[in-house]
């Protein structure tokens, strides 16, 4: 059997993907989690093979405590489970060291078929991120402004999308003030425009929220 963690902030999707699997012979459920705390004492307690981890999981501010996630628990292989925008979210995840990245939009079957090739070693996109992927260099230059971004600007724009100020952004991010201001005055830069409305109407166009 592969052992599962579910981590999402959403009872339905608890109720949703635990019911898909409750017949399952293949996939167990060792848990189900909705805040990063919870998961890593988890983690830290059972042997779980494979983590279905949201991206907007409460607690997981940054793509960086991913990365930490992968490290500090290397046995277990993680699958990113979300709605948060494929085109954007997926290569940083797949540079954080994910196995899998499935949008909530797919079928349970598809997330059923990644856990299970992911537990055999594969590294598993859907197609929409592998046509995303394959199209990095071949779109028009206004199509792949998000491809200037860095992982931390693109989480900065989420927030500052969320309608969070600086102060709150920095704490989540465990940076200072300052370098906050920093990175927004590089997003109005590298997006091309000039106030926080437009900086925000340019995530929504890139799916960044």
């Amino acid at each position: 059997m592969i052992r599962v963690c579910l981590a999402d902030n959403h009872p339905v999707v608890h109720h949703g993907v635990k019911s898909y699997f409750k017949d399952s012979s293949t996939v167990n459920f060792v848990g189900v989690v909705s805040n990063l705390d919870d998961l890593d004492e988890l983690l830290k307690k059972k042997a779980v093979d494979i983590v279905v981890l949201d991206l907007e999981l409460e607690g997981l501010t940054s793509i960086n405590l991913v990365k930490s996630l992968i490290r500090e628990y290397s046995d277990s292989k993680f699958v990113v489970f979300t709605n948060l925008g494929e085109q954007i979210y997926a290569p940083n995840a797949l540079k954080a060291g994910i196995s899998a990245y499935i949008h909530k939009n797919s079928k349970l079957e598809d997330l059923e078929n990644a856990i299970k090739k992911v537990n055999e070693g594969h590294v598993v996109f859907s197609e929409a991120v592998k046509k995303n992927l394959a199209l990095l260099n071949k779109g028009k230059k206004s199509d792949r402004l998000y491809r200037k971004l860095s992982s931390r600007e693109i989480e900065v724009l989420r927030y500052l999308s969320d309608g969070k100020k600086n102060k709150e952004i920095a704490k989540l991010l465990t940076l200072n003030e300052k370098t906050i201001s920093t990175y927004k005055l590089r997003l109005l830069t590298k997006l091309h425009v000039t106030n926080l409305v437009d900086l925000v109407n340019k995530a929504k166009a890139l799916e960044i929220v």
